[in-house]
């Protein structure tokens, strides 16, 4: 939901993907040198809130529309949007209940990044519903006021459908990959892969988990801390409270 206390900050959805098979591993894309925001860094799956995801007609194209929640179903259909446009992965319901099993054509992917054909439209000519109630809220991070582009941004996490094959945009995303959150963080700290602030913290909060199972029992039963870093002297700082620890983060790593 937007919060007009926010000022600048753009509402924006973000998903950890998750899959077990053989191990606990995370979908992530590397975002294209030239995107203006995060350029080149290796994120999860996201970006901001569209006008269409507030489309009345979602309230019958999917499931949990009405569900009580701090977020709201927009964010929610954001998510799902921005993994079906960046990984082609959807996470859909049939009429008999079934996750979506099909393949995400790139050209109807591109078509709705460019908002040529709307998401919504795609979603009912399969003959699908959005399943919000796949998502689990895992984090919410507000961007600090010293960056000149803000977002107010949910993370959830979800168990990735095992049917469908994730393949990166070639736009905002030029490349996808499973991989598990301990060498995500390890490739970050050796330099072999760009990995933002938020991303690498809620990687370390992924990696408590033992598996996708754990990590969605996890995140239901955690408390939810907003976190909007604040700066103190050369480092920022985020709330002690949130569930990552005491962390500071140098200014110069922004």
């Amino acid at each position: 939901m937007s919060d007009p206390s926010l000022g600048d900050a753009r509402p924006a959805a973000t998903v950890l993907l998750l899959r077990d098979a053989p191990d606990f591993e995370v979908l992530m894309v590397k975002r294209h040198h030239q995107i203006d925001f995060a350029g080149g860094a290796l994120v999860f799956p996201g970006g901001k809130s569209h006008q269409g995801d507030h489309d009345p007609r979602w309230r019958e194209l999917a499931y949990g529309f009405d569900t009580e929640c701090q977020d709201g179903a927009p964010l929610r259909i954001a998510a799902i949007r921005e993994a079906y446009e960046e990984a082609g992965v959807l996470l859909a319901r049939d009429k008999d209940g079934a996750f979506y099993a099909g393949e995400a054509a790139k050209d109807i992917r591109a078509a709705v990044a460019e908002d040529k054909v709307a998401f919504i439209d795609v979603v009912e000519d399969l003959g699908l519903k959005l399943d919000l109630s796949a998502l689990t809220v895992f984090a919410r991070w507000i961007t600090p006021k010293l960056m000149p582009k803000r977002f107010d941004t949910w993370f959830y996490v979800a168990h990735a459908p095992l049917a469908q094959q994730a393949i990166c945009d070639g736009h905002e995303a030029v490349d996808a990959e499973w991989i598990a959150p301990a060498t995500a963080l390890d490739m970050a700290a050796a330099g072999a892969r760009k990995v933002i602030f938020p991303t690498r913290m809620n990687l370390q909060l992924l990696a408590e988990s033992a598996s996708p199972s754990d990590a969605v029992t996890r995140a239901e039963g955690r408390a939810l801390v907003t976190v909007e870093p604040w700066v103190d002297g050369r480092v920022l700082r985020i709330p002690g409270n949130a569930g990552y620890g005491a962390v500071t983060e140098p200014l110069e790593a922004l």
